[in-house]
């Protein structure tokens, strides 16, 4: 059943999902992932824009944080681990903390990270370590560098042979003394030449002979008795990944292919990580994603990766989407797209707060994007949320798996005034190609973990930031007992209500004590004041109305009916639902939202059966409605409540009354304008006390 949307002004506090990139609110580089009791930690560099005085367009890092997950889409922040400021053998302002790794060993977390040493500590880079009895430290940081090596990117390997390694700068590798401080006494030494000079280093240069200009940031690992040796390297112009294998941790490696080629964008770097995390291969890397014109501000991206039968690595692909599957009820950036049709554009909605995000812009009829792996099994009776702009009046809808597939929603974007022809122009603000927030019902709601599709159906183009399921509140259940007894307060919860009545008003105003007489007096259906309707039974309302022009009931605004009113015949075919509030006011609004075509301007019909045991005079039939209303008690009028009303507890009251002995039946109208509509019912005896010696049927 079609429904309209509700448009919110208001922000709405969401927690931030992640696809790629996986942090959004500061940049991340050179990712090492480790899986650490039973979640994967993520210790990156962190690019910073360069303070003054320092290289504008070059790499600058001060510091780093350490993030964790469970599912690969959450990530929490544990804040700064290591500063530059504050590592005795680093210079303070090196801005030079480039990539690290963190190993656990001993019952100690490792934490090894490269930067330039302060006056006097040594020259170029040099290796340091901090210790920590958590994964997210605190960590203490070493006084000294690692003795016998200079050069960046440190890496360490936890061989199954019991030995620990570590690898860094160009593929250099060496093994470890137990205390993870220091390297092995029978480190090797040899002689490099570096244009006219000539020195010695430590280590073991694991990448000598294979393809490897300009190689950084080696990360090795051990899977199915190889020993990988994955790293960057220029191919051509920019950086890619590659890889090589050996039976051995120090090699010989042979080299055996690409794990991701260049970035299509031109970005000079990459940087990586591979891991297993709950029996699936994940590839962590990094992108300029939110600094497109500048590729020393990088961002962590994940993708999953592969092996062939012969234990060689599959080619990654990098996507918008990467990994993980969200749940329905996170905020789902659908801008990081799993596919698009090739109209489909994905660009950042602030070129200066980058952070802020992405869009996805479908920019005609028929245009579409797929997000893929989202769970709703957390959703039970739900509603969308949808962050999303147009240039004009246009409808798109979210699917299940295909762009024909099932709607699961509908979401009708008026940002334009639509004005009849010869009517004045309604006040009300044009949203064109602004951000709202717009919620619209569930046509449909899948099971367990399907692929979203949205596809655009109106005229115009939409860009679409994000979208987030959401649990309504529970405010009916379905009659299931055979009677209901009032409330502690005497309150009526259960009623037959029938699925609202297209009756749009200029607003509240207008309804007078003729105005409810005249329309509560019309014929909307046959038997409107006899029926006892049961669940499901559906009737056929026809009936002439004026029409009211756009905006009246339906929103913002107010304007003169035109002098000519147009007069229309109205037909739906609308069912009966046997419910129990969930509160002593009856939600109307509610109600029309989950089972409606419309929210505002509609007529309710409510209809309830009271049995007595005996007759029960004098009492009064006390209601409070928004807006107005009308009551009968069999037959017989009972109550007016006109004017714009809010809902009010005992609002107004009716004469004297009997509720007589065996079946009564209390028959309501309820009208509402262009806001929220609830009514509560009871009936109070000579003295004011509620009167609760009856039950409740609803059929």
């Amino acid at each position: 059943m079609k429904k309209k949307l509700t448009i919110l002004f208001l922000g709405v506090p969401l927690l931030m999902q992640a696809q790629n990139p996986v942090i959004r609110d500061q940049f991340s580089a050179d990712p090492t992932a480790r899986v650490f009791n039973n979640k994967v930690y993520l210790y990156p560099s962190h690019d910073i824009v360069p303070p003054e005085g320092q290289r504008q367009d070059w790499f600058c890092m001060a510091d780093y944080h350490v993030f964790s997950s469970e599912n690969l889409t959450d990530w929490t922040d544990h804040g700064v681990i290591v500063t530059q400021n504050k590592v005795p053998w680093v210079r303070p302002d090196s801005y030079s903390m480039w990539a690290p790794d963190c190993v656990y060993r001993n019952g100690k977390y490792y934490f090894y990270f490269p930067s330039a040493p302060a006056e006097g500590k040594g020259f170029g880079f040099g290796i340091g370590v901090a210790i920590a009895d958590n994964p997210e430290g605190p960590f203490i940081p070493e006084p000294e560098p690692i003795k016998g090596i200079n050069g960046i990117d440190p890496c360490v390997l936890l061989a199954s042979d019991g030995n620990a390694y570590i690898f860094w700068g160009a593929g250099r590798c060496a093994k470890l003394k137990d205390n993870m401080k220091e390297l092995a006494d029978d480190t090797p030494t040899e002689k490099v030449k570096w244009g006219d000079r000539e020195f010695e280093m430590k280590g073991v240069n694991c990448l000598k002979g294979l393809p490897s200009r300009q190689a950084e940031g080696p990360f090795a690992f051990e899977y199915n008795g190889n020993y990988y040796l994955t790293y960057p390297y220029v191919r051509e112009n920019t950086e890619v990944l590659g890889y090589a294998m050996s039976k051995n941790p120090m090699g010989p490696y042979e080299y055996k292919g690409l794990i991701m080629a260049e970035h299509d964008n031109g970005c000079w770097t990459n940087h990586h990580s591979i891991i297993n995390y709950k029996g699936q291969w994940y590839l962590f890397y990094h992108r300029n994603h939110l600094s497109p014109n500048d590729d020393k501000r990088r961002s962590v991206c994940i993708e999953k990766l592969s092996f062939n039968a012969d234990g060689t690595i599959q080619e990654v692909k990098p996507t918008l989407r990467g990994v993980g599957i969200n749940q329905a009820t996170e905020k789902i950036d659908v801008d990081r797209y799993s596919a698009a049709s090739a109209d489909v554009t994905a660009q950042l909605i602030d070129t200066v707060n980058t952070f802020r995000g992405f869009e996805a812009t479908l920019p005609v009829k028929g245009s579409w994007i797929k997000y893929n792996d989202v769970n709703f099994d957390c959703i039970a009776d739900g509603y969308v949320i949808v962050n999303a702009k147009a240039a004009g009046n246009t409808k798109f809808f979210i699917r299940e798996k295909t762009a024909n597939g099932k709607v699961i929603a509908e979401v009708d974007m008026t940002v334009k005034p639509e004005t009849p022809a010869g009517m004045p122009a309604m006040f009300r603000r044009d949203f064109s190609n602004q951000w709202l927030t717009l919620t619209a019902p569930l046509n449909y709601t899948p099971k367990g973990v399907t692929d979203l599709v949205i596809t655009c159906e109106g005229e115009a183009g939409v860009s679409v930031d994000w979208v987030l399921f959401k649990n309504r509140p529970k405010y009916f259940s379905p009659v299931t007992t055979a009677a209901a007894q009032p409330d502690d307060e005497g309150f009526i919860r259960r009623w037959m209500l029938l699925e609202p009545i297209d009756k749009p008003n200029s607003g509240n105003t207008v309804f007078t004590d003729s105005y409810l007489r005249k329309h509560f007096g019309m014929e909307y259906f046959k038997g409107q004041q006899t029926i006892v309707p049961k669940n499901g039974q559906k009737v056929k309302v026809s009936f002439k109305r004026e029409e009211v022009p756009a905006g009246f009931g339906r929103g913002f605004g107010q304007q003169q009916a035109p002098a000519e009113p147009v007069i229309k015949t109205v037909n739906q075919t609308l069912t009966w639902h046997a419910l129990d509030s969930e509160n002593m006011n009856v939600k109307l609004f509610r109600f029309a939202e989950k089972w409606g075509q419309q929210v505002y301007g509609v007529l309710f019909w409510a209809v309830t059966i009271i049995d007595c045991d005996e007759d029960i005079e004098n009492v009064r039939l006390a209601v409070g409605s928004n807006s107005a209303s009308m009551w009968w008690l069999n037959g017989e009028e009972a109550l007016l409540l006109s004017g714009d009303r809010r809902m009010v507890k005992d609002d107004a009251m009716s004469p004297r009354l009997t509720l007589k002995k065996g079946r009564n039946i209390l028959r309501g109208a309820i009208i509402n304008g262009p806001g929220m509509s609830d009514f509560c019912v009871r009936f109070l005896d000579e003295k004011g006390n509620p009167v609760k010696n009856y039950s409740i049927k609803a059929q």
